[in-house]
């Protein structure tokens, strides 16, 4: 952290000098260096933030001259002029402090003399000590940040991190304002998060303690410091290297298991991405690892609701014991299958059962004792399965893995009090398929654009015109009936929908404006809790 021409007056050295200041700005501008020089067109020789120390020489010429010097010091960025009296000039003519105040630019006189060099020594040793610590820490904020990328160290360990090298609060959300990870410093967490989303709301991108997270153009969340204490340019350099960090968090793949599975995972992944395209190749290869031929192929995806594991290693061993309870009970029921985990707690399959005897029978007895065994994996809270079309061909089934695991994750959505032993595409709807979808960024953004403009003033103004919005669009417009159920007059609700319009710029009389805005409600709705 810089020194301030305050700073360098109350240096003991300075002090002895007797220093008044004679006029000018603030004495609160930073120093960058301090330099000695009578030249009247020294100005040409600088960078800005110098403190300039002279006898005054440069002052002892006409008023002209002297209003001249100054002028080109306040345009080169000096931070300050400090004179000492007695060898040219026994005091500073009346035009100095004029001209001082003028540009805005400190003039401090010495009364007694001060060796100069004693102040650029003491002044220059704190600059070169503070620059030295800088470069410290940021080599070794350089080398933490390393070392959390190569243990692959959770959203929380990193947050907590930077917290910690910044000594203040650090919180990462995503694009809906949903926090991910916090970490308090010289507060409560209760108090840290305490109305988050207004308070997080009204932080533009550019605020400097405010840093983007995720790859250029693909942004998924910020992180934000909250303290004021801390310098932005260190805070900035913290900040970034921590987003780094979370962004090759969020890239590396974490699930590592033996090698059967390995080759079962490979299998099915060059099955998908087109590397294998040769059904006789593709059977054989299954063959050799377990999979009965001449069969039924079906798609089906695991989707399970578990406690969120920060320790990687023991998320990996759940997802492999998710994985071996689901092929535990696809042996109970004398059916063969290929799996592969895939992203957080899923698991894709691709099952085989007999060409006999009706489907979906088959896979009610399968999908029971699957999810059977998958309940008892210690952490696994709910657990469903969604099913894709049967094929004869085992490469078109693998293709259609997206399918199942679209369903399955729709499914788990859905707060059904009568679960079933498989889903389909038939049986999920408009709010699940929205569920599917509510963490990607691009959607975020969508749901962001079409309703912070009314959130942020819901928020400054203290209104709810969020909530008649959402009511209106539930009763597909009918505003007689609106106007019963918010127990207002129609003049009153006219006006609302009139603010509401201008506010977002739209016309609530259009389609697809309503469908667009109802859209991002529900989004709103499935990832902000109390929202509904």
């Amino acid at each position: 952290m810089l020194l301030t021409v305050a700073d360098v007056l109350a240096i003991p050295v300075v002090r002895a000098g007797r220093p008044e200041v004679a006029g000018g700005g603030s004495l609160d501008r930073p120093v960058r260096w301090v330099h000695v020089s009578e030249l009247s067109d020294v100005a040409k020789l600088l960078v800005g933030r110098e403190l300039i120390l002279t006898t005054g020489q440069a002052l002892s010429h006409s008023d002209t001259a002297t209003v001249d010097y100054l002028e080109s010091l306040a345009a080169a960025g000096v931070s300050g002029l400090v004179v000492e009296l007695g060898t040219y000039i026994r005091e500073l003519p009346p035009i100095v402090a004029a001209t001082a105040d003028r540009l805005q630019l400190p003039i401090v006189a010495l009364g007694e003399v001060v060796r100069f060099v004693e102040v650029t020594e003491a002044v220059h040793r704190v600059i070169v000590a503070d620059q030295y610590a800088e470069l410290e820490f940021a080599h070794s904020v350089h080398e933490t940040f390393t070392d959390l990328s190569v243990r692959r160290a959770s959203l929380a360990e990193i947050v907590k991190t930077a917290a910690g090298l910044l000594d203040a609060s650090v919180v990462l959300e995503d694009l809906t304002h949903r926090v991910l990870a916090a970490t308090a410093r010289h507060t409560a967490t209760s108090t840290l998060l305490d109305h988050w989303e207004t308070t997080s709301r009204l932080l533009p991108d550019h605020d400097a303690n405010v840093v983007p997270v995720g790859p250029h153009m693909q942004r998924w969340g910020r992180l934000i410091l909250r303290s004021s204490r801390v310098p932005d340019a260190r805070a900035r350099m913290v900040l970034e290297r921590a987003a780094q960090t979370l962004t090759l968090h969020r890239m590396v793949e974490r699930d590592r298991f033996g090698l059967h599975r390995q080759a079962q995972t490979g299998l099915i992944d060059d099955m998908i991405n087109g590397r294998l395209t040769d059904e006789r190749d593709a059977l054989a290869l299954a063959a050799t690892l377990g999979l009965a031929r001449r069969a039924r192929y079906i798609p089906l995806a695991i989707d399970v609701a578990a406690a969120i594991e920060s320790d990687p290693v023991a998320h990996q061993r759940r997802t492999a014991a998710i994985l071996d309870a689901a092929l535990h009970g696809v042996a109970l029921a004398k059916a063969t299958a290929l799996a592969a985990p895939d992203h957080g707690n899923r698991v894709n399959l691709v099952l085989a059962v007999s060409r006999t005897g009706d489907l979906d029978t088959v896979l009610t007895a399968v999908c029971t004792l699957m999810l059977g065994e998958i309940r008892r994996v210690p952490g696994v809270d709910r657990a469903v399965l969604g099913v894709g079309a049967e094929s004869d061909s085992l490469l078109d089934t693998a293709r259609e893995l997206s399918q199942a695991a679209h369903v399955a994750e729709v499914a788990l959505s859905l707060a059904s009090s009568a679960p079933r032993p498989f889903y389909r595409s038939g049986d999920v709807r408009l709010r699940g398929l929205l569920s599917l979808i509510r963490d990607e960024p691009g959607v975020q953004r969508f749901a962001e654009t079409e309703l912070s403009a009314l959130l942020r003033y819901d928020i400054r103004q203290s209104a709810d015109l969020t909530r008649t919005l959402r009511q209106f669009l539930d009763l597909a417009g009918n505003k007689t009936e609106l106007a019963k159920r918010l127990n207002i007059s129609r003049p009153t609700l006219y006006d609302r929908l009139s603010r509401i319009e201008r506010i977002l710029d739209v016309d609530l009389d259009d389609g697809e404006t309503r469908t667009s805005l109802h859209t991002a409600l529900l989004i709103r709705d499935l990832t902000v809790p109390g929202e509904m």
